[in-house]
C-alpha cells in the first residue's frame, strides 16, 4: 500500500521520547503543558511532519460552480450552508492535503477540517470565550486523530470532539456548524449557483491520495487503543450524531433510518477518498444527509468505527434490528 512509507517514517518519529512535553516545550514555547485534560501523554504521537508541516489554510478562494473545471463527479467535497449566503463546497482533493480551512461565512468564522487518518470531517465555529481562533495542524495525532492547534494560545485541540486537551484553553468546546460529505455532482446539481474553494497555491499533488487503500487495512495507523465492538472492522465508516453511531452498511442498505430523533438518508454516488490513488477513483461509499425531524440539518461526523470507540467508549452503536 502506498502510504506504508509514510506510516514507517511516522513510526520512527513516534519513539517514546517523543511523548514528552519536556521535548515539545522547544517547539512549543507558548503552550502551557501544566493545563491538560490528557491523562497519559503517550496517546500524543508524532504523525511525521512537524508543526506547521501540514499548511493549514486562510481565507480561501472562491470560484462559481459554472467555472469549476477541476473536480469529477464523484468526488467528496464537505458541503456547508449557512442561512442566506451562497452554499460553499470545500473539495477534500485540497483537505487531504491542508486538513484544516480558516473562513468565514455569514459573519460566522469557521473551521473546515479533515482527518484523513479519521475520515472525520467537521466544521467549527471560530469563536470562543478567549475570542476568534485560527487553526493550524500541529503534527501531532492522538487515537489516529489530528492534533489541532490555535494560533492565539498554542493550545492543542483534538478534532473528533472539537475541544482542547493542552495548554491555556483546556476544557474549551468549539460549537459544530451542520456540514456534510457529498459527491461533487449532488453539490452542484443542487446548488448551480454555489461557491467552490478553488486550488490553493500549493505545490501538491492536489486529486490524489497519499493513503491508498488505507480504508481496507485491518489496522488504523498509530492506534493502539480497542478495536470496535460488535465485530465491526476498524476502518468501516460510522454515522456519528452525538454518542451514538449508525454503521453505514446499515444505512445504504435500508436507504433512510428514522430513529433517536434523527432521520439519516444514503444515496450512492460518492467515491472514497482513502482508496484508490486517484481520489474520484475510489470505490462507493455514498452519499449521507443528517436531518431532525423538522428536516432541518443536524451536526454529524462520518467517521472510522475505531475512532468513534476511542472517543466514546461508553456510546451507543445503532445496529440493526
Amino acid at each position: 500500500m502506498r502510504f506504508l512509507p509514510i506510516v514507517l517514517a511516522a513510526c520512527l518519529a513516534a519513539s517514546p521520547a517523543a511523548a514528552n512535553p519536556d521535548v515539545w516545550v522547544h517547539e512549543w514555547p507558548n503552550t502551557d503543558f501544566d493545563k491538560t485534560s490528557v491523562s497519559d501523554w503517550g496517546e500524543i504521537l508524532s504523525g511525521g511532519p512537524p508543526k506547521d508541516g501540514i499548511p493549514a489554510l486562510s481565507d480561501p478562494v472562491f470560484t462559481s460552480v459554472a467555472d469549476e473545471a477541476r473536480l469529477q463527479a464523484r468526488e467528496p467535497v464537505i458541503t456547508l450552508e449557512v442561512a442566506g449566503e451562497t452554499p460553499r463546497a470545500y473539495p477534500i482533493r485540497y483537505l487531504t492535503w491542508h486538513e484544516i480551512v480558516n473562513d468565514t461565512v455569514g459573519g460566522i468564522p469557521v473551521a473546515v477540517t479533515f482527518c484523513p487518518l479519521c475520515n472525520s470531517g467537521i466544521t467549527f465555529d471560530r469563536r470562543t470565550a478567549a475570542g476568534v481562533l485560527d487553526f493550524g495542524v500541529s503534527g501531532k495525532l492522538r487515537n489516529s486523530d489530528m492534533v489541532m492547534f490555535d494560533r492565539q494560545t498554542e493550545s492543542w485541540w483534538q478534532q473528533a470532539i472539537g475541544e482542547a486537551i493542552v495548554g491555556d484553553l483546556t476544557g474549551t468546546e468549539l460549537d459544530t456548524l451542520p456540514s456534510w460529505m457529498e459527491s461533487w455532482q449532488a453539490f452542484s446539481t443542487r446548488n448551480p449557483d454555489g461557491l467552490v474553494m478553488a486550488q490553493p497555491n500549493f505545490s501538491r499533488r492536489y486529486g490524489t491520495n497519499p493513503y491508498v487503500q488505507y480504508d481496507s487495512s485491518q489496522r488504523p495507523f498509530l492506534y493502539s487503543g480497542e478495536m470496535p465492538p460488535h465485530d465491526i472492522p476498524a476502518l468501516a465508516r460510522v454515522v456519528r450524531v452525538g454518542d451514538r453511531a449508525w454503521p453505514l452498511t446499515r444505512l445504504a442498505e435500508e436507504g433512510e433510518v428514522s430513529e433517536a430523533g434523527v432521520v439519516i438518508s444514503w444515496t450512492e454516488g460518492q467515491a472514497s477518498a482513502l482508496d484508490s490513488s486517484r481520489i474520484a477513483g475510489g470505490r462507493e461509499v455514498g452519499n449521507v444527509r443528517v436531518r431532525n425531524a423538522a428536516g432541518e440539518d443536524l451536526a454529524h461526523d462520518v467517521m472510522f468505527a475505531f475512532a468513534f470507540h476511542a472517543f466514546w467508549p461508553d456510546g451507543t452503536w445503532m445496529l440493526p434490528n
